[in-house]
């Protein structure tokens, strides 16, 4: 795995367990709802996940950009899918947008060379 990818999913998993041991139950009610909200319904998922990155990039959060990314990428997502995704995120995001548009495909090469 590459060291970007294992990086951010080491430290996601770490400070996750450790939120989720805090017993805080607004937090782990808001965990649930985003786990369901991404589960297969009226939209597959892989339209779901593709809806959450182009939110993440509007809203600029790289870490939610970033699983995104790896959820798209593990779903079969294209990278051309992917960057038609960013495209419109940049689109409505505007040029700020730019710089998490960077990150989110030096991010996606590193999951094409993980394997």
């Amino acid at each position: 795995m590459s060291d970007l990818v294992k990086e951010f999913n080491d430290y996601r998993s770490k400070m996750n367990e450790k939120l989720l041991n805090d017993n805080n139950k607004i937090v782990k009610r808001i965990f649930n709802l985003d786990t369901n909200a991404y589960m297969e319904g009226a939209l597959d998922v892989k339209t779901k996940e593709l809806l959450g990155l182009v939110a993440s990039a509007v809203l600029r959060c790289d870490d939610c950009i970033k699983y995104h990314l790896e959820t798209s990428y593990k779903q079969g997502i294209t990278k051309e899918e992917m960057m038609e995704a960013m495209g419109i995120a940049t689109l409505v995001g505007g040029t700020i947008v730019i710089p998490h548009l960077r990150r989110a495909y030096e991010f996606w090469e590193a999951l094409e060379n993980q394997e």
